[in-house]
């Protein structure tokens, strides 16, 4: 069963791991429009770069947002938020193909989590709004008055699905929750939010990292232990031991990253991974119910062994399952941490080439003994 876990999960892993789709430099991307812009900078997610003018005798700036990669059923917005580096209050630029096949390109201001980019007037002035969509790439293009007497702005880029005409709900993990920092519109210097760049993704992180080596690395190590060690007479029965602290030290790690799972979840207004999160509620009580059984562990020799065996087995396989399952799923939401999930990746494929080993042993030293268990009856 451990084997089928490990060869499963191997193959949905690189069935699921992504792709990545290229995109033009800016420095070398010519406008149909014979739009001309002095500088520009690709952005680090979403396939998107940023290009503009600054104009310091009247404070403006000629912005043109790029997205490639886009389809008719796609909305782009690029924003600009004079108070903060959130979603909420952010003065944004929209732009998509209708389904007339015209593009809309206006502003709006965004007030909650569940706007759908309704049209509106920003905080600053805005003129010359405008879109162009062509080979599956669009932009949009607006000449703004800097709020605040700044050229320093918090800005903020998304994309997200259609229905019908209206924009929707956008990605709520990887690269959609990392698309905002800062841009310098004189330095042409743009800060963008990375790998430990706040104390949630350090939280994030540390999130992720203590689940992955407790569900997703102690647990499977444990029960290969159970089910792979206990066949070596000598090992009898320190695998035992050796099992039941793997998976407690498992259990506490994972009670420790699980603690912090729901700190983020509560500070993350507007935002729920609702399967990541159920699945690791189910972990936990899953978890808990094998430690609080174990201590009714019957002897070997009592009949209500079979059932606890049963019981335990099958809890046991579920837990491993939903928690390599539930990896995935994290790796999903920090889609900026793709070289771990290759390191994890090739944990889980190692650790399932031992078990293929240990699985191939262990029927040889089963049937070799019961080979030789029958021929020492036969001498009798």
């Amino acid at each position: 069963m451990v084997l089928i876990l490990m060869v499963f999960f191997f193959f949905f892993s690189l069935f699921f791991s992504s792709s990545c789709i290229a995109q033009q430099p800016c420095s070398t991307h010519n406008f149909p429009n014979t739009k001309q812009y002095a500088a520009c900078s690709d952005l680090p997610t979403l396939n998107s770069s940023l290009h503009w003018n600054y104009h310091p005798s009247t404070h403006e700036v000629d912005i043109a947002f790029r997205h490639s990669g886009n389809s008719d059923s796609r909305w782009i917005a690029w924003a600009i938020n004079p108070t903060s580096t959130h979603m909420i209050g952010s003065q944004a630029l929209v732009a998509f193909k209708k389904s007339d096949g015209t593009l809309a390109a206006y502003t709006s201001s965004i007030t909650s989590y569940e706007t759908q980019l309704q049209e509106g007037n920003l905080s600053f002035a805005v003129h010359g709004v405008s879109a162009l969509f062509e080979d599956n790439e669009i932009a949009i293009f607006a000449t703004l008055e800097l709020p605040s007497n700044t050229t320093i702005v918090n800005h903020l880029w998304q994309e997200g699905p259609l229905s019908g005409d209206t924009p929707m709900m956008h990605g709520l993990s990887g690269a959609n929750l990392e698309s905002y920092g800062t841009v310098d519109f004189i330095s042409g210097k743009i800060e963008t939010a990375g790998i430990g760049s706040s104390p949630r993704m350090t939280l994030k992180i540390a999130h992720g990292g203590m689940n992955a080596l407790s569900w997703g690395f102690l647990m499977p190590i444990g029960a290969v232990i159970a089910r792979y060690v206990k066949v070596f007479q000598v090992a009898n029965p320190a695998w035992f031991y050796m099992h039941v602290t793997c998976q407690c030290v498992a259990y506490v790690i994972g009670i420790g990253g699980s603690i912090i799972g729901f700190y983020l979840g509560g500070k993350s207004s507007g935002i729920q991974y609702s399967s990541h999160r159920n699945i690791g509620i189910a972990l936990l009580v899953l978890a808990t119910s094998q430690i609080g059984i174990a201590r009714f562990r019957p002897h070997p020799e009592d009949k209500r062994r079979l059932y606890f065996n049963i019981f335990h087995h099958s809890v046991g396989y579920a837990t491993i399952a939903l928690s390599i399952a539930n990896c995935f799923k994290g790796f999903a939401i920090l889609e900026s941490l793709k070289v771990l999930k290759m390191v994890y990746i090739a944990i889980i494929a190692s650790l399932g080439c031992v078990a293929v080993l240990l699985e191939a042993f262990t029927w040889f030293l089963v049937l070799r003994r019961k080979h030789a268990s029958n021929i020492e009856a036969q001498a009798r």
